[in-house]
């Protein structure tokens, strides 16, 4: 059996048990001195926490919004939906097994429960890690199809095929989290005297290919597409609103009267932007402007920033990991950053799994919609429930009166006796 290079107690990084001395048989070890001015991070302490924070915000925000997306019709499946119900599976299936690591960090990386629960946990971990990211940048590009080119997407928009997407990216999502599922396993770790489940690495040849496949697939390539998309969307948004006001400049000239009902028929005849709720009426289907405008492109940029302010913090530490396992960044600040750092910034990556629900169904007035809908629903039919309820308990004690009443009224009978000749 081949004696692992390089080993890791969570993430396919050595950032745990590289600082103690975490590097097995290797001659690729850290020559700089340790950081004696700058204290460790208390990760027994601080990352249970916020562990503990993400999971409970985000299973009730997730759990929320499966539920409303799962309910409805076949009019409601549409292509936008099926993204967002997948998403939010996915965030979920992880969430749920954060529990379990917060209890890996607080008992000092020492996992109790058993080699398939590992397996089971980091598959979780990393396919939640692709998948998520996959679907976001599905959901982008159908967004990108339905804004900037309605009438040519409207054959490839499909609920069908958007099926047909979401299996693709769980079956890539499966491929790519494959070779780190075939490696992690439970290891007992001498200098912590602990049983951790770690990832055992090799070579460093796998240490690289997976860690650059990671970076290249789950960040810096959806990035790419989901800023084009997202500018295409706001450059396109930008311009048609201009276009509209130069073609319609009663929105700065006040007109008279008696030309107010020709505009308003030629409000029909204005090529007008998609909007999300798909309403055939010119007053639904007028171009965004003010305050309207401003939203959606607020929306657009939140859901580009969010997704990079959560996971650029993690890839950079990630990539000087890569650096400093290479000889070619050797300093104490670096063996700090690394050792310390990257469970914080795999905090914040974990943290967008508890914001894609909010950024993605709950902004949304439709979303809002259904969900007070399914809320008035289910207060009706638990008001009903009690008051069948109550009506059973009233029709039972109304029995048990009468009862009562009639067993009254025999012992009375039998108390009062015919008295015989003395």
């Amino acid at each position: 059996m081949a004696i692992p290079n390089k080993l890791s107690l969570f993430n396919s990084t050595s950032f745990l048990y590289s600082a103690k001395e975490g590097y097995l048989n290797t001659s690729v070890t850290p020559s700089a001195p340790p950081c004696t001015d700058w204290p460790p991070v208390p990760m027994t302490t601080v990352i249970p926490t916020i562990y503990s924070v993400i999971c409970v915000f985000g299973t009730i925000a997730n759990a929320v919004a499966v539920c409303v997306l799962a309910h409805g019709g076949a009019s409601r499946r549409t292509v936008a939906n099926t993204f967002m119900l997948n998403l939010c599976v996915s965030d979920l299936l992880f969430l749920l097994s954060l529990p379990l690591w917060a209890v890996y960090y607080s008992r000092g990386y020492s996992w109790s429960f058993g080699q398939v629960a590992c397996k089971i946990c980091g598959a979780l971990h990393n396919l939640n890690l692709y998948a998520s990211i996959f679907f976001i940048t599905c959901m982008s590009m159908d967004r990108y199809l339905a804004i900037v080119h309605p009438l040519r997407s409207q054959s490839t928009r499909d609920p069908k095929r958007a099926l047909l997407t979401c299996i693709t990216v769980w079956v890539l999502a499966c491929a790519c989290s494959a070779p780190t599922l075939s490696i992690r396993d439970t290891h007992y770790i001498v200098a912590l005297g602990v049983e951790a489940c770690v990832i055992l690495y090799p070579n460093h040849a796998w240490y690289m290919t997976l860690t650059w496949m990671k970076i290249v697939l789950a960040f810096l390539l959806p990035l790419l597409v989901i800023s084009f998309c997202y500018c295409a969307i706001g450059r396109h948004l930008l311009t048609t609103t201009g276009l509209v006001r130069m073609q319609n400049p009663s929105h700065h000239i006040k007109i008279p009267s008696f030309k107010l009902l020709k505009s308003q028929e030629s409000c029909n005849n204005l090529e007008r932007p998609p909007t999300p709720c798909g309403s055939p009426s010119c007053s639904a289907n007028k171009p965004l402007e003010g305050r309207g405008l401003e939203r959606v492109l607020w929306t657009v940029a939140a859901v580009v920033l969010a997704f990079f302010l959560c996971w650029f913090p993690f890839y950079c530490v990630t990539f000087l990991d890569v650096l400093s396992s290479e000889g070619w960044l050797d300093s104490c600040w670096v063996n700090w950053t690394i050792h310390n750092l990257t469970p914080i910034t795999l905090c914040l990556g974990f943290s967008n799994s508890a914001i894609n629900p909010v950024l993605y169904c709950f902004i949304g007035n439709h979303f809002r919609g259904r969900f007070w809908s399914l809320c008035k629903g289910l207060c009706a039919g638990l008001k009903a429930r009690g008051e069948i309820h109550s009506q059973k308990r009233g029709s039972f004690s109304t029995r048990l009166s009468s009862l009562s009443r009639k067993l009254s009224d025999l012992k009375d009978l039998a108390i009062v006796e015919p008295s015989g000749p003395v």
